[in-house]
């Protein structure tokens, strides 16, 4: 009788909760992926024939399809000839900078975020981590992650820490600071506001501008940021910043050294110290080596963009500006130190990430992502390496313990794949399903930017 009624009593209470909307535990939605071969993220070798339970976007199991126990009700997929591994992480982005390939701080609001939140998504990159350049209202968008997003998860440094009258930040956004103590101040504001980590720039723009960052406030940014429990990460572009900033005790690069290569004495200590290449930026590097960018034919990349973008980025006009500037020569053997610089420390036990620097005008959110997984394995790393750099090591650095592997307990934060990344890493692109918390969300390739559902052709 007794069970009876509590039966009943439980009857009862479900039915409240769905008639006023709340969430009901014993509705729980549980999805089963099978026979797919799986990556999971961490480097191990593809495993054939796998399968995995996800319920209410967490994983709740993943092994061998042989012991599969599919929970009575659950939704199954089959992948068979299908390739699954975490989603990309993007660890160095910036949002809501641009309308098209206009920047301008003006378009940073919470529906354009959202907006290239949604097309990282597409592009398979789930989680993105914003460096620096965004008003406090990316913080209540950061916390959306804590629950079963729909689009990408964000992590962020809110503002970073600019020296007065030296490269940095944005026009329109004040992060400027002129002495250690106002740099130690900013930091706290930032990490009070609930900033991940702790981001300055030390750079003076190709030497147009008079002077970079100097230690004294650096070494207070990093100071600070660790007395507050925050990793710094700085922007750099000089081999001496990368050695003093290593003295000083940095966490992690946002860029590689670019003026020079990197010797065993800096390798060294880098690695001593445990500083992170967090992210190479090879595709923003390579981005600027064209007057025209060579993907605007490319299916992957147009479905993503407007037809104005597309044109305004074919144009003559354009091209002759970009090769008219008096810095293009320098930036083909930036490349190229960037290129060869990432490759050394990786070859010497660096820890790396995987990060673009997309937002930006011209720097593309998601597309640039799979361009720089192409770009590492070009410099040297093999593609299981480039994806273990984008997925569970970009998560170690962030502190993001329930992301960037295919394991129980983590979000089901998932890229499906028609080939197999680790045989060729331009596969990345072949992508099949995306799901955030479990959720299935639009692929670039059911995307048609700016057009109608069908004017962008089938799939190729």
């Amino acid at each position: 009788m007794r069970s009876a009624m509590k039966a009943g009593f439980s009857l009862v209470s479900l039915t409240v909760a769905m008639l006023a909307g709340l969430p009901a535990t014993a509705m729980a939605e549980t999805t089963v992926l099978r026979d797919f071969t799986l990556i999971d993220g961490t480097g191990k070798a593809p495993a054939a024939n796998q399968a995995l339970v996800m319920t209410d976007g967490r994983i709740k199991w993943v092994g061998p399809v042989a012991k599969l126990k599919a929970p009575a009700g659950a939704k199954v997929e089959r992948l068979k000839g299908k390739y699954l591994m975490p989603g990309l992480i993007d660890s160095h982005v910036h949002l809501g900078l641009v309308d098209g390939i206009t920047q301008n701080l003006q378009y940073q609001t919470p529906e354009n975020i959202e907006k290239q939140l949604r097309t990282y998504a597409a592009y398979g990159v789930t989680t993105v981590q914003t460096l620096g350049t965004e008003k406090d209202m990316i913080f209540p968008i950061q916390q959306r992650r804590k629950g079963r997003a729909a689009m990408s998860r964000v992590y962020t440094v809110g503002q970073g820490v600019v020296f007065k009258g030296s490269y940095g930040g944005v026009a329109g956004l004040d992060q400027s600071v002129a002495t250690p103590e106002e740099a130690r101040a900013m930091v706290d504001r930032e990490a009070a506001k609930g900033a991940d980590l702790i981001k300055l720039w030390v750079d003076d723009e190709f030497g147009m501008l008079e002077e970079r960052m100097p230690p004294p406030i650096s070494s207070a940014v990093i100071d600070q940021a660790h007395k507050d429990g925050k990793k710094a990460v700085a922007h750099i572009f000089y081999y001496s910043n990368a050695a003093e900033l290593t003295r000083e005790g940095v966490d992690a690069f946002a860029h590689s050294v670019r003026d020079r290569a990197v010797d065993d004495a800096l390798l060294g200590q880098m690695k001593a110290r445990g500083v992170w290449q967090m992210a190479a930026t090879l595709s923003r590097e390579a981005s600027f080596t064209y007057k025209t960018l060579p993907f605007l034919d490319d299916p992957f990349f147009a479905r993503g963009v407007t037809p104005a973008v597309l044109k305004e980025l074919a144009s003559p006009e354009r091209a002759a500006k970009l090769g008219a500037a008096p810095n293009f020569p320098k930036y083909a053997p930036t490349l190229q130190y960037a290129m060869d610089n990432f490759a050394a420390e990786a070859k010497a036990g660096i820890r790396y990430g995987m990060g673009t620097d997309s937002g930006p005008t011209a720097r593309f959110p998601g597309y640039f992502a799979h361009w720089e997984l192409e770009l590492m394995v070009k410099a040297g790393v093999t593609p299981m390496q480039a994806i273990t750099a984008a997925t569970s090591a970009n998560a170690e650095f962030m502190g993001a313990r329930d992301i960037g592997a295919v394991a129980p307990g983590k979000w089901a934060d998932l890229l499906v794949l028609d080939r197999d990344p680790t045989a060729d890493i331009r596969n990345t692109r072949a992508i099949d399903a995306v799901y955030i918390a479990g959720n299935k969300v639009p692929t670039i390739w059911q995307t048609c930017t700016g057009r109608a559902a069908d004017a962008c052709g089938p799939r190729p």
